[in-house]
């Protein structure tokens, strides 16, 4: 499923029946193209069953915790529930997070070295659009989000004119994989919601260079 960018708003989100459909061919879609692989999309990485079973259980495992940082002149609370593991062996991963990794890096053979969680507890929890910063992660190395639970919708916008934006719903199980210098041209974000929806875990793998977190 290619998008090609124009000159408006490109919406990707499917009807139930297109992602029927999607669900039965586990393909990687191109949602935009670059050198490094750009933006693509595993709609059913691994089946509804076993999404479910490793969101119940880190739901329930994973030690989250809550943050607040500093926003223009105030100290905020970040709008989600936080976690994070080294993939380096240094620690006993949860059996579900170990699982979920070892099928990631079969559909994406990257040296992933870290691990970071968010909970979506409810519309109200988002992450404000951004790229990841570029010193954090390894040069040529991508991005791979694994989303559990509810579906939440992600708008990936164009940084520049006419800053383009493509929408996205990340159903549970499904696999977006996003290159290193996509994040130089592109930002990525999940916004609040007043539609009911259930809570969702986002699973980031990344390759950090040596000594950063």
């Amino acid at each position: 499923m290619a998008v090609a960018f124009a000159g408006h708003e490109i919406r990707a989100v499917h009807t139930a029946r297109m992602f029927q459909d999607l669900l039965a061919d586990e393909r990687p879609y191109t949602l935009i193209e670059d050198a490094e692989g750009g933006v693509r999309y595993w709609p059913g990485l691994v089946d509804e069953a076993t999404a479910r079973r490793w969101f119940d259980a880190l739901r329930d495992e994973a030690p989250w915790r809550s943050e607040r940082r500093p926003m223009y002149d105030r100290v905020v609370d970040v709008p989600r529930l936080l976690a994070g593991f080294a993939l380096d062996g240094s620690v006993e991963l949860p059996p579900a997070l170990r699982e979920a990794a070892q099928a990631v890096r079969a559909a994406v053979p990257a040296p992933f070295t870290h691990v970071g969680m968010n909970f979506y507890r409810d519309g109200n929890d988002s992450v404000a659009p951004h790229n990841d910063k570029l010193y954090s992660i390894a040069p040529g190395q991508p991005i791979a989000l694994l989303s559990l639970g509810s579906a939440r919708r992600m708008d990936i916008r164009a940084k520049a004119p006419p800053r383009n934006v493509v929408r996205l719903d990340l159903e549970p199980g499904s696999l977006l994989v996003m290159s290193h210098v996509s994040q130089l041209h592109y930002d990525h974000g999940i916004p609040k919601t007043k539609h009911p929806v259930g809570p969702r875990i986002s699973l980031a793998f990344r390759v950090r260079p040596p000594g950063k977190w």
